[in-house]
């Protein structure tokens, strides 16, 4: 038994390899209400879903590749169509679907007689149906649905208007087809829903161009000019020669003064590193095949799961960071690690199930998955941010390799191109520029029907986003040291945290170039879960971003001979 949605109750009856034509499902006059949803809902391209044994429902096209049709598949099908608009009123008429013939296909076990489900496709039709004489509700007869007049058998058939009074009569034809698909590649054509591999490897190949440049950069830092300047440094005889010297070295009474707000440097830092935690075990998870998209809701749960666990790490970074910085209230430092981010997201994931109950949408998250959550947030994963942040204050602090002067150093002016704002802004472009065309793929799957599977190459894209923050920010904090610019701290973690920026306004840009979405509910939903998924992207690469150049820095100056 199925149901399915916007459609009329009235599931459909399948049992397994026995083929129906024409079975009604229900007869319906619509009402004024009822005309106007219809009508909305086909304005606003909604498709029919439904899952059969694990399986979604899709509807088949058919596209050339290399020479050859191949066959792929679209999440479900069209509510109905709307045709061009007519001289006379100046608007389209509104047809509805309301018939679909379902093909199963289902691969025969020769040993055992067993079929197996290995497809689930769809074929909708709008017929306005016509029945002989009265209407029999117990066994129905259609002119417009039978052996000779079958309305997918190429035959001219009127289409259903929808409007108010309009009698309409959905109907379904099942028909399984033995296949020679193997129920281990059952998901194959659905994986293959317009995607193009050479456009992931091209993306690879990109952001590994990226990471070899800066890596040469950083080669040349490290291995030349560092190397140098630490020899030189360390082979000055007289204070007088070490006055004339200049650059990074010039700022080592200053560069590990604690920086302002440094406690909330803190929190956004062990923030960080609980996404990174979560996003590195589930690329994990995901590469070996534990969260594919046969599971469905797996991702989402497993992710969910990951972050309360991740909060023992959240809360010991954070510790450990706020007792380096010399601040004690611990306390009140953990509670804002435990709740900031996650009260963040639930007031804008509440929010907007508000407005998904307003619209009286299946969407719409139960009261009851709300407590769960809540309980699951605050019964285990601000225990365990206490929990990291009790053993991260029971360590002794990290001494820093140099002293800090008591009075502060002045910073000398610095030339445009080194101002933060710019500074930062163009940090984030490369690791944007490292993901975004892989993120084009993660956004269709996510609000164009597709589904996305290609979690190797998305490892790899991952980990050279990772690699592509640490080296951008080391370069820059090494060009801003060099300037005797001491303030280092937050830049570093707006340096890589910038790539959030440009992946909101990306966001808005595929928002307006590949979506057609009009509804103010429907728009407020896009951009707050993008809103949700920059701000974890900032709070993510920052984090990477920050650790990258506080290691950076306690090497550099912990390699030269300061008196």
């Amino acid at each position: 038994m199925l149901s399915r949605s916007p459609r009329p109750p009235g599931p459909e009856q399948i049992q397994i390899r026995l083929d129906e034509q024409c079975k009604v499902q229900c007869k319906l006059r619509l009402t004024a209400k009822q005309a106007k949803a219809f009508g909305e809902r086909i304005e606003d391209e909604y498709r029919v879903t439904m899952i059969l044994d694990n399986l979604p429902l899709a509807q088949v096209h058919w596209r050339e590749v290399g020479g050859k049709q191949v066959k792929t598949y679209d999440r479900g099908y069209p509510v109905g169509f709307k045709t061009a608009s007519d001289g006379s009123t100046g608007e389209g008429t509104y047809y509805v679907n309301n018939h679909v013939r379902f093909t199963i296909l289902y691969n025969l076990d020769p040993e055992t007689d067993l079929a197996r489900i290995v497809g689930f496709e769809a074929e909708p039709a709008s017929v306005a149906h016509r029945y002989k004489n009265r209407w029999d509700p117990v066994s129905p007869q259609l002119e417009t649905c039978s052996g000779e007049h079958h309305p997918l058998e190429g035959l001219a058939v009127e289409p259903q208007p929808v409007g108010e009074g309009q009698e309409v009569i959905f109907s379904y034809d099942v028909r399984f087809k033995a296949s020679d698909i193997r129920w281990a590649s059952r998901w194959d054509t659905y994986l293959q829903m317009s995607e193009s591999g050479s456009i992931h490897w091209f993306s690879v190949v990109n952001s590994l161009m990226i990471v070899l440049f800066l890596t040469g950069m950083v080669a040349m830092i490290l291995v030349r000019t560092l190397r140098r300047d630490i020899s030189d440094y360390n082979e000055l005889e007289s204070p007088q020669e070490e006055a004339e010297e200049s650059g990074w070295k010039m700022v080592h009474g200053d560069v590990f003064r604690p920086p302002h707000a440094a406690g909330l440097l803190s929190v956004a830092t062990g923030t960080g590193v609980q996404l990174l935690g979560m996003a590195s075990v589930t690329m994990c998870f995901a590469l070996l095949g534990f969260l594919s998209p046969a599971n469905r809701g797996g991702l989402m749960t497993a992710m969910v799961l990951l972050f309360v666990l991740m909060g023992t790490a959240a809360g010991y970074t954070s510790a450990r960071l706020f007792k380096s910085f010399g601040l004690t209230q611990w306390r009140a430092m953990t509670l804002r690690t435990a709740l900031m981010f996650p009260g963040f997201c639930f007031a804008i994931f509440f929010v907007l199930n508000l407005l998904i109950w307003g619209q009286r949408s299946s969407g719409a998250v139960p009261f009851g998955t709300l407590i769960a959550l809540t309980a699951l947030w605050f019964g285990i994963s601000v225990p365990l941010v206490f929990v990291g942040s009790y053993y991260g204050f029971k360590h002794p602090a990290s001494e820093p390799p140099v002293r800090t002067n008591k009075i502060p150093r002045q910073v000398p002016p610095q030339p445009w191109y080194m101002a933060p704002g710019f500074s930062a802004l163009v940090g984030g472009i490369l690791p944007f520029g490292a993901v975004f065309i892989e993120l084009f793929f993660i956004l269709t799957s996510l609000w164009l029907h597709q589904v996305y599977y290609l979690f190797g190459v998305l490892f790899l894209v991952y980990v050279i986003l990772l690699v592509t923050c640490a080296e951008i920010t080391i370069v820059l904090c090494y060009f801003q040291l060099c300037s005797e610019d001491h303030r280092w701290w937050w830049r570093a973690f707006f340096t890589s945290g910038s790539s959030a920026l440009y992946l909101f306004a990306y966001s808005a840009f595929y928002f307006a170039t590949k979506l057609e979405i009009t509804r103010v509910v429907s728009t407020f939903m896009y951009f707050g879960y993008m809103l949700m998924l920059s701000v974890g992207f900032f709070l993510l690469t920052g984090a990477v971003g920050f650790l990258s150049c506080l290691a950076f820095v306690r090497v550099i100056y912990g390699s030269v001979k300061i008196d």
